[in-house]
């Protein structure tokens, strides 16, 4: 995938992300789908800011249907930020860079302090 971002499907999400001692973004999305394409650069971006105190991962939604439909995936892009493995924010649609990584921060931050 990158050297930022990672793949993960049906088999591999609890360990990769559900079982993460840090924050995962997690990215679902599918090849034919026109704004997940344009996020994927800005996702790129986040994973590369982030990179040491939060993972980001992406889920094709097409190759994974049981995931998606654990997470009740109807609209794509889904941006989802798990923690604890837990689902703690949700974005469906295209967002800024900003946004992305003051979702991400807001955990991270919260993360430390408890730490």
């Amino acid at each position: 995938m990158s050297d930022y971002v990672s793949d993960v499907n049906d088999s591999n999400f609890e360990s990769a992300v559900l079982n993460s001692d840090k924050p995962v973004l997690v990215d679902f999305w599918a090849p034919w789908c026109a704004p997940c394409r344009m996020l994927a650069p800005t996702v790129e971006a986040v994973a590369q800011n982030f990179q040491g105190s939060a993972s980001v991962v992406k889920l094709n939604v097409d190759d994974n249907p049981a995931v998606s439909q654990r997470y009740g995936i109807k609209g794509i892009p889904t941006l989802i930020l798990f923690k604890n493995g837990k689902e703690e924010e949700r974005v469906v649609g295209a967002t800024s860079k900003e946004a992305i990584s003051r979702m991400i921060d807001k955990h991270v931050q919260s993360g430390a302090a408890s730490a």
